[in-house]
């Protein structure tokens, strides 16, 4: 089994409840967005290093996921731009209101969340998403 398939496998094992996965849906994609925001608020040259190093990861893992989430993180990037004023505050009640809906969706599902077993799934999480709309429209990954 491709390593990427593994650990897709694995992030999905607490991910099978249908709330916590809607849950996942829109929380995933706004802790990364705060993510990148917040190191865009402290330095541009940070979060562009970050988006490198995710992007060799998800490289590591598959080419085709990594083109994918290259163009969702330049969109995210190019996006904290037009926040203007008041970024870092806005991170950082994006990044705890979705922290708050992610552990709802965990509650609900009854497992913790994955990155407790290992901080790479808070960079799996994102392309476990991706993986879903690439199978929809037909892209292997």
């Amino acid at each position: 089994m491709r390593k990427v398939d593994e650990l897709f496998e694995r992030y999905g094992e607490s991910h099978r409840n249908k709330l916590n996965e809607a849950i996942h849906w829109i929380c995933v994609p706004l802790i990364t967005w705060s993510g990148v925001a917040a190191l865009w608020a402290a330095s541009p040259a940070a979060s562009y290093v970050a988006v490198g190093l995710a992007i060799a990861f998800y490289a590591w893992l598959s080419p085709a996921l990594a083109v994918g989430m290259l163009v969702v993180l330049a969109t995210m990037l190019a996006s904290v731009g037009l926040v203007g004023g008041h970024l870092l505050t806005i991170a950082a009640v994006v990044f705890v209101v979705a922290w708050i809906g992610q552990f709802v969706g965990h509650i609900v599902e009854g497992k913790k969340p994955s990155f407790f077993e290992d901080v790479k799934f808070l960079l799996v999480g994102p392309a476990w998403l991706l993986h879903f709309i690439y199978r929809r429209i037909g892209i292997r990954y």
